[in-house]
């Protein structure tokens, strides 16, 4: 593994770990049993690992025969089997913990991949989209200037961590819905983003999109949960 990914990817676990850090005092990562650092590197780590896997047996690679182009993460991470490792194995980790463990580490996870956006500086990989916009740079002299589309992505990823910290704090949501607002927010940012990187045949913005309507369906649905506890409640004691 090149050492810039190596700085790329410690980049994120930092922004993971300090908002775990910091919303342990204040009780908003502590809803439930679950070491949410061990659950969140796991799920990551096999998520990661899952998905690059998928990229190389799609793109016609043996990783039997070339063990080696497995850590060459760079070049290619199946972004939907990475999501559903990555879920699949939080599930398997927290069992009936899920969803307070969900809502525990939802802010991390948005901060964790704000990190990762925020290391395309150390492997050079920021820029997307050709742009005369005043804060658009290019990598070297005479070179054309281009959005740093990847940073974007880390600005707005890591304020809809610190609102999603706020929320949990100030808000009291219902079960679930920190976990589906971050589902939308990490959704929503990269379909936001997305048409700004380079691609030959596109992102995956029809992942990006289920991620945004399943977050909100997952957030309504606990406030109309909630609601209807409610209301039962009081008809029960009227």
């Amino acid at each position: 593994m090149e050492f810039s990914l190596l700085a790329a990817a410690s980049i994120g676990v930092l922004g993971f770990w300090l908002m775990l850090r910091w919303e342990g005092p204040r009780g908003n990562a502590a809803g439930c049993a679950v070491d949410l650092w061990d659950a969140g590197l796991i799920s990551t780590v096999v998520g990661l690992a899952v998905g690059r896997l998928v990229a190389m047996a799609s793109a016609g690679i043996n990783p039997l025969t070339d063990p080696g182009q497995v850590m060459l993460i760079r070049s290619g991470v199946s972004t939907w089997a990475t999501a559903l490792a990555t879920v699949a194995v939080f599930g398997a980790v927290t069992r009936l913990q899920f969803f307070p463990a969900a809502d525990g580490i939802s802010a991390a996870a948005i901060a964790g991949l704000a990190g990762w956006h925020a290391g395309c500086l150390p492997t050079s990989a920021c820029l997307g989209t050709p742009s005369n916009l005043p804060w658009t740079y290019a990598l070297g002299p005479g070179g054309v200037s281009r959005h740093p589309v990847e940073l974007y992505a880390a600005i707005l990823l890591a304020i809809g961590s610190i609102v999603i910290a706020w929320w949990k704090q100030h808000g009291r949501p219902p079960l679930a819905a920190p976990a589906g607002a971050a589902l939308a927010v990490a959704g929503g940012v990269n379909l936001v983003t997305e048409p700004m990187r380079i691609s030959l045949d596109g992102g995956p913005e029809y992942l990006y999109a289920a991620g945004v309507i399943i977050g909100v369906i997952v957030v309504a649905g606990a406030f109309l949960r909630r609601t209807r506890s409610t209301t039962a409640g009081v008809t029960r004691q009227g």
